[in-house]
């Protein structure tokens, strides 16, 4: 089961929300078993119809472990260029969709196959 942390959900959605219509695109960082923040790569482009994130600009981080992207539609699987994406960079992609509210997120392994989560509300 994958653990999000919902102060983290918030961010993604407001994040996605402020970078609409184009995609919003950043990497996760886990801590302690738990998804807790995204990482900005200095070289992204968000566009209409997809981002570009490079891996090549980050630092070497054990704790990064996936992506997160926003889709602008209502559909949330991976496209053929998520799926690419998905097989070279980490175990967990996250997709959110419009209109980026808690029902809105999709998660994914790096086959692109649906993994369970559940949001973890901080004490």
């Amino acid at each position: 089961m994958i653990r999000i942390d919902n102060d983290l959900i918030d961010f993604i959605s407001n994040a996605a929300k402020n970078t609409y219509p184009n995609e919003f695109a950043a990497f996760l960082r886990e801590d302690k078993g738990i998804i807790s923040e995204v990482v900005l790569s200095p070289f992204s482009i968000f566009g209409k119809n997809s981002s570009t994130i490079s891996h090549f600009s980050l630092p070497i981080d054990h704790t990064i472990i996936g992506s997160v992207h926003s889709h602008p539609g209502r559909n949330g699987n991976p496209s053929e260029g998520d799926l690419n994406f998905f097989s070279r960079y980490g175990k967990v992609h996250i997709i959110v969709r419009y209109p980026y509210e808690q029902d809105d997120y999709f998660v994914y392994s790096r086959s692109g196959e649906s993994l369970e989560y559940e949001i973890i509300w901080a004490l």
